[in-house]
């Protein structure tokens, strides 16, 4: 998942650009600000245009809305949009960067406090809330060893495990805490350099070696497509995953639990639906554009 750098001016030439092109380059970033800006209504009314769409996708390939697991991307998202989405119901949320993942569950409580889901399942377990009603947040990018404790204290869900080594730190944090975490195994199905992933022939020996860890529970695959204008560039790669994970519970891997195949993001996530994705991560379908392009940043 690893962006291309941008490449920096010579020092010469930053020095020649005047202060009218600088100018202009400010009020472009500007706009742009202010073009992604979308308010908290329409970040609803977004989001269930894109659970329409996985509805009708699931439909097409035989399944149903409730097979498919929308995580909504908050990268870009700015905390009253989040908290319009957990009023509006929705609690799966995914981040891309460990710092950012840690300030935005830090904040649950208080979001889950002001959109009253406390007080909603108060009856439910004697004044507590139930787990269902909890928010859960997804790491969906790169993990760093040294930020993988930060990782195991707030995560739900780990989409991004594509070593031995980050499962192993994944390990040594939860030992600590008396905790289990669920992980996929993120594997390169497209062969690209510049993105991160297990590669395909080593998938299975490396899960084994990941189901010796009692406090990590491996519960399927998570992939990555290149992003291309026709979303249907992505169907191949999603299909040697889908493929791969069907081998993997024919041969046991995991037993039972191993269930969950996340595939597909904002531009390609109807393809990865109809190629067997349970799970979809999807970003700016649902808070609207960054407010400019990032080449190192992944697409969600």
């Amino acid at each position: 998942m690893r962006g291309r750098r941008k490449r920096g001016y010579p020092r010469a030439v930053s020095e020649a650009t005047d202060t009218s092109a600088g100018m202009r380059a400010q009020r472009d970033e500007m706009t742009r600000s202010e073009q992604a800006a979308v308010s908290p209504t329409e970040v609803v009314a977004r989001y269930e245009e894109v659970r329409g769409r996985i509805a009708d996708a699931a439909k097409r390939s035989g399944r149903s809305a409730e097979d498919v697991l929308l995580v909504a991307v908050t990268k870009y998202a700015e905390p009253e949009a989040i908290l319009a989405l957990i009023e509006h119901g929705h609690r799966d949320f995914g981040e891309g960067r460990v710092q950012q993942l840690t300030q935005r569950a830090s904040m649950s409580g208080e979001w889950e406090e002001r959109a009253g889901v406390l007080a909603q399942t108060s009856q439910a377990r004697g004044g507590l809330p139930t787990e269902a009603a909890r928010l859960r947040w997804h790491m969906i990018g790169h993990i760093q060893r040294n930020k993988a404790k930060k990782v195991a204290e707030f995560c739900r869900l780990v989409h991004s495990v594509d070593n031995f080594r980050v499962a192993e730190e994944l390990q040594q944090a939860l030992v600590k805490t008396d905790r289990t975490l669920d992980v996929l195994l993120q594997v390169d199905c497209s062969g690209e350099e510049t993105k991160y992933g297990c590669p395909m022939p080593a998938v299975i020996a490396m899960a084994e070696q990941i189901e010796t860890m009692y406090s990590i529970r491996l519960r399927g695959l998570m992939t990555m497509a290149p992003h291309t204008e026709d979303p249907e560039d992505a169907r191949p790669v999603f299909r040697r995953c889908r493929e791969l994970f069907e081998e993997m519970r024919t041969l046991g891997v995991a037993g039972d639990r191993f269930n969950i195949l996340s595939m597909g993001m904002t531009h390609d996530y109807e393809v990865a639906i109809s190629e067997g994705a349970s799970v979809v991560r999807v970003g700016s379908a649902i808070f609207g554009d960054p407010p400019a392009r990032d080449e190192d940043e992944d697409e969600d």
